[in-house]
């Protein structure tokens, strides 16, 4: 009997990518067969941190789309819709990184949930601002 390959489905707005990015989506990968991986869109990134991302949201899907771990691609429009992703997309393990810890509990009845810890002293927002800083 043929077991269905373990899909692990993470979330991320992936702009300005960075070795964080890089080692999330393979610790992600690590915990199962495939891995989804859901972009968030421009305007929800907008809602989000009340900015746009500096890349697209077609430009951000097509860079996650070509890392190596990643199977599928898709984009999240709403955070709401957070429970339907996963099961349209058979999660068995949601990943999110530990600055989300607890917030999705509620999905364990669905799927495992797994809170990773952040790259230390990386963050796109970081990063952004010290190109700023460089261009004045």
């Amino acid at each position: 009997m043929n077991e269905r390959p373990t899909t692990v489905v993470t979330f991320g707005t992936f702009d300005v990518f960075h070795v964080g990015h890089l080692r999330v989506v393979q610790r992600a990968a690590a915990l199962g067969d495939r891995l989804v991986v859901g972009v968030s869109a421009d305007a929800l990134n907008v809602r989000k941190k009340g900015r746009a991302p500096v890349f697209s949201e077609a430009e951000r899907m097509e860079i996650v789309r070509s890392l190596k771990p990643v199977h599928e691609v898709f984009l999240e429009e709403s955070l709401e819709q957070k429970r339907d992703y996963l099961l349209e997309h058979h999660a068995d393990v949601l990943v999110m990184g530990d600055d989300w810890a607890g917030k999705f509990d509620e999905f364990e009845d669905i799927c495992r949930v797994v809170y990773l810890p952040r790259t230390p002293a990386i963050s796109t927002t970081a990063l952004i601002e010290k190109i700023s800083d460089m261009g004045s």
